[in-house]
């Protein structure tokens, strides 16, 4: 029999629901603890913390707002450049085949945290959706959060992703 190691699970399925907000309070702590990767004018890009595949990638505002309707237009335009970074980033470190990029608006849509606005960018492979989901909803993740962190946040930290 073979088994997957996926420790950092265990903390998702521990945790206690947290009080505040984590788009709110992640960018008053450590970039690195909290896996912030950019930090714009009005937006950051931030790692999931439990992440659909490797590289699940998170964009969103500083302000506590729910809807899209509420974003200023500085925030919608360096929104849409952070995911565009991102994905570029990706690209180059990942070698991607493809992305899912959007967000989740209301509980019925899929959106874990509701009252905070944020975008997902998701690179996909071909061939990712595999039995393991199907059988026994386990995700397998091929590479630990600290050390693609630590690929992509030199990438981040440039002017120019090219």
């Amino acid at each position: 029999m073979k088994r997957i190691w996926a420790p950092w699970r265990i903390e998702y399925i521990r945790k206690k629901d947290e009080k505040g907000c984590i788009f709110c309070d992640k960018p008053k702590m450590n970039d690195r603890n909290e896996l912030i990767l950019s930090r714009g004018e009005s937006v950051f890009t931030l790692m999931n913390l439990y992440p659909y595949t490797n590289g699940h990638l998170l964009v969103s505002p500083f302000r506590h707002i729910d809807s899209f309707r509420q974003l200023e237009q500085a925030e919608k335009l360096e929104i849409l450049e952070q995911i565009d970074k991102s994905v570029d980033v990706l690209t180059k470190i990942m070698n991607p085949d493809g992305f899912n990029v959007g967000a989740n608006i209301g509980s019925s849509a899929g959106a874990g945290i509701e009252d905070h606005i944020h975008f997902h960018v998701v690179p996909r492979w071909n061939g990712d959706t595999n039995f393991m989901p199907v059988l026994v909803h386990t995700k397998v993740m091929v590479e630990g959060l600290e050390e693609s962190w630590s690929k992509m946040k030199p990438y981040f930290d440039r002017k120019n992703s090219a």
